[in-house]
């Protein structure tokens, strides 16, 4: 069946076809015969129950530096005209992020927004992984500098993140003597009204943070992400390089127990974060990556994945 995709994303100029999710995602549609549109999750308008944005039509070809070519902006339909929406705009998870959700939310019964605008919405990366405490290291969700002092104090060294962060962005590493502490809660204060997340630092990241995909719930490919020299955050959009990779017992076991509740969330392309084969620390649900590095190192078509589960979705509605 032929599709009218809309994809919400940051502008197309600025990405990095070499890596890029979404632009993968997109290839992938435009093979099938699906007929793509771009915009930008700050141009939606509603009205009398229609939700309409300016889009371009485009198509797009791994070419470096002439990979799209974009039509004239229409106005664009959501609810009628549109068969799914890419909900693809980088972090961060803001009001702008989340009115786009609500939005969206609002022609759910017509359109298939993926992921589901209201589980992206009630599933933030470093908060929806609470609700699986018992695979995670130990983590303390606070403000407070006397709570990180003594979470310090049980844990030895820690690892200092902002709650709503993403792409390793300011993560910090406090030795067990809590050099800068005191320092660094007080930025983070300033800089962030909502709690932050302290975690027992992890000494296993040196082998790798593992970047788990799971399509509709099952595994789709893994990818194992390790630090650059110096640093020992292993995140890909800081220096980290990506090397082929199996999943252990206790990741399987992992995945298993989230793979039930990412299909009945609505929750299609997921990436789990994963430290030393054992320790759950996030569940991606806002822009996942990950799928293009897991079909170089496995020959295994992620994204043509994503475009069947979203193709029986729509064929189920």
């Amino acid at each position: 069946m032929a599709l009218t995709v809309a994809v919400q994303m940051d502008p197309l100029e600025s990405i990095n076809i070499a890596g890029d999710s979404s632009f993968a995602l997109m290839l992938s549609a435009q093979k099938r015969g699906h007929r793509l549109f771009h915009y930008r999750a700050e141009d939606l308008n509603w009205s009398d129950g229609r939700l309409w944005t300016q889009a371009r039509p485009v198509t797009v070809q791994r070419v470096v530096g002439d990979h799209f070519t974009a039509g004239d902006p229409v106005s664009l339909d959501l609810g009628a005209e549109a068969d799914v929406v890419l909900m693809r705009q980088d972090p961060p998870f803001d009001l702008g992020y989340i009115t786009a959700t609500h939005l969206l939310e609002r022609i759910a019964d017509r359109t298939l927004a993926v992921n589901d605008p209201a589980s992206v919405r009630n599933a933030p990366e470093k908060v929806f992984v609470l609700d699986y405490a018992r695979f995670m290291p130990p983590t303390l969700v606070t403000r407070s500098l006397d709570e990180a002092r003594a979470f310090l104090k049980q844990h030895g060294a820690i690892v200092v993140k902002p709650l709503h962060g993403n792409g390793g962005k300011a993560i910090f590493r406090v030795g067990a003597e809590g050099e800068n502490l005191s320092a660094l809660m007080e930025v983070f204060n300033q800089t962030w009204r909502e709690p932050h997340m302290v975690q027992a630092f992890l000494p296993g990241v040196a082998k790798g943070d593992k970047r788990i995909v799971l399509v509709d719930g099952e595994v789709a490919g893994a990818i194992n992400r390790l630090p650059g020299e110096g640093e020992f955050r292993s995140n890909l959009a800081v220096g980290g390089s990506a090397e082929k990779t199996e999943l252990t017992p206790r990741e399987r076991e992992i995945c298993d127990a989230l793979g039930p509740e990412l299909k009945r969330r609505g929750l299609i392309f997921v990436g789990i974060d994963v430290i030393a084969g054992e320790w759950l620390t996030e569940i991606n649900v806002t822009s996942p990556t990950g799928i293009v590095a897991i079909e170089r190192f496995d020959g295994t078509d992620v994204a043509g994945m994503i475009w069947d589960a979203i193709e029986r979705r729509i064929a189920e509605r």
